[in-house]
């Protein structure tokens, strides 16, 4: 068996200083017991990986309820969060 592969995204690297930025308003937001700061990196690939090529910043995962995970055919977004996302 043959393949190509080409990689399509870059990693996204989220820069340490607007980390901890996103992740104290999150705690100002939702409270500091609700925001998981020491988590291990994850192997997904993310369109957003682009932009934080051309400007720093940091991608954060949010909660939005007691649903399916994401890509799950159950998911049901809870658009009350999409505010607190911005």
């Amino acid at each position: 068996i043959t393949f190509d592969y080409e990689p399509n995204y870059p990693v996204t690297f989220n820069h340490p200083e607007e980390t901890v930025f996103a992740a104290d308003v999150a705690a100002d937001i939702a409270g500091n017991s609700q925001v998981h700061r020491a988590i291990q990196p994850v192997m997904g690939g993310e369109d957003f990986s682009y932009m934080l090529e051309a400007r720093p910043g940091a991608f954060i995962f949010i909660g939005n309820g007691d649903t399916a995970g994401l890509h799950h055919p159950a998911y049901d977004f809870n658009d009350e969060v999409i505010p607190h996302g911005m």
